[in-house]
C-alpha cells in the first residue's frame, strides 16, 4: 500500500511515523509513504501558497493553484489507471474508526490532504477529494497530525505490517467491543494478583474470561459501542 501526503510540513509526517511498527513496514516493503511539499508546486516566486479569504474574515486561505498541481504530480507517478482515493483531513468530515480504518487497507494508493491556516479553497477540495474524514470534534493547527493518526491505524491493517497477524484483530473496536485487560510477570504486584483464570492454562476459560471481561468493560466505558455489540449479536 502507498500513502501520499501532501503538507507544507513534510519533515514532521516522515519523522513522525518513521519508527516502530510503521518505521518497519516501511523499511520491509509492506507500505510505502511519501509527503510531498505543496510549497514546492506553487506558481508564486515567494512561494507564497495562501491568500485572503474572498468576502472578508480572519486569517488565511491555502490556494488551490498549488495543491491542484501538486497532486497532478502525485497521480502522473501513479499505475495507469490508478484512480487514488483522496481523503481531506476536517473537523467537517466522517468521523474515522476502526471500520473506516480496515476500509482504506484494501486500497492500492491513499493520497491525504493536509490543511493549514483557516482552510482550503474550495474548488480544489471540490475537484480532488473523495473523502472528508475527521478524527474527532476538535481542531487542531493542521492536518499532519490526523494524517499519521490515520496512517497508523490504516497500516496496521495491511497485512505483513503486524508481526503477528492475530493481534491487528483482536484489539479494541474489531468487533465494537473494547479488549479485555491483560497482565505480564510478576504474578504478584503491589498486592495485586494476576487473575487465576490467566494461570490456569485451560484456553477455553480464558477466552471466555476475556470475551466477559470485554463485554464488561465496553458496557462501563463505551456505552454507545455496547449498544452496537447487543443489536449485532441479536
Amino acid at each position: 500500500m502507498n500513502f501520499h501526503i501532501l503538507t507544507l510540513f513534510p519533515e514532521m509526517v516522515i519523522q513522525g511515523l518513521n519508527t516502530s511498527i510503521i518505521g518497519r513496514a516501511m523499511a520491509n516493503g509492506f507500505i510505502t509513504m511519501e509527503a510531498v511539499n505543496i510549497r514546492d508546486y506553487t506558481a508564486d516566486k515567494h512561494k507564497k501558497v495562501d491568500d485572503y479569504p474572498y468576502g472578508g474574515g480572519a486569517g488565511m486561505l491555502m490556494q488551490a493553484q498549488p495543491i491542484y498541481d501538486c497532486f497532478q504530480a502525485v497521480t502522473a507517478k501513479l499505475r495507469p489507471g490508478v484512480s487514488p482515493r483522496v481523503i481531506h483531513a476536517t473537523p467537517q468530515g466522517r468521523v474515522f474508526d476502526q471500520e473506516l480504518a480496515r476500509e482504506l487497507a484494501h486500497e492500492e494508493e491513499l493520497v491525504i490532504l493536509c490543511g493549514h491556516y483557516e482552510g482550503i479553497d474550495e474548488r480544489v477540495l471540490e475537484e480532488i477529494v473523495t473523502d472528508h474524514i475527521s478524527i474527532g470534534d476538535y481542531v487542531l493547527t493542521g492536518g499532519e497530525l490526523p494524517a499519521m493518526v490515520m496512517i497508523d491505524a490504516i497500516a496496521r491493517m495491511v497485512p505483513g505490517v503486524l508481526k503477528n497477524t492475530e493481534s491487528g484483530e483482536t484489539e479494541s473496536f474489531s468487533d465494537q467491543l473494547l479488549e479485555y485487560p491483560q497482565y505480564s510477570r510478576p504474578e504478584l504486584w503491589r498486592g495485586k494478583q494476576v487473575p487465576e483464570v490467566l494461570l490456569s492454562g485451560d484456553h477455553a476459560k480464558v477466552a471466555q474470561w476475556r470475551l466477559d471481561q470485554s463485554i464488561r468493560r465496553t458496557k462501563e466505558r463505551r456505552p454507545d459501542l455496547y449498544r452496537k455489540w447487543e443489536e449485532e449479536v441479536k
